[in-house]
């Protein structure tokens, strides 16, 4: 398994509607092939930077087999909306 972090920045003033949107695509994310887990933190020293968190059962799981699904558009139209700079994404595994 691995995990993605996308780091998202938006309007603070925003926080609320965005939570809700990432709330709302969810579901999404967890119908994709080769999803493991889901969560959204949300920076306490800048609270602009969120880091949505999903494990996969692989990179292709994520970069492939969900980005091009229709749920990946679906989650790009709910979210978007509300960033004020393009979301940088990585992956990571556990190592120890």
């Amino acid at each position: 398994m691995i995990h993605e972090i996308a780091t998202l920045t938006i309007d603070p003033a925003r926080a609320g509607p965005f939570e809700a949107a990432v709330a709302a695509a969810r579901p999404h994310f967890e119908a994709a092939k080769g999803f493991v887990s889901f969560g959204l933190e949300r920076s306490i020293e800048s609270p602009e930077r969120y880091h949505l968190v999903i494990g996969w059962e692989s990179v292709e799981a994520h970069m492939v087999d969900f980005r091009e699904s229709e749920g990946f558009q679906a989650w790009r139209t709910l979210a978007s909306p509300f960033f004020v700079a393009p979301p940088s994404v990585e992956h990571i595994s556990k190592v120890i």
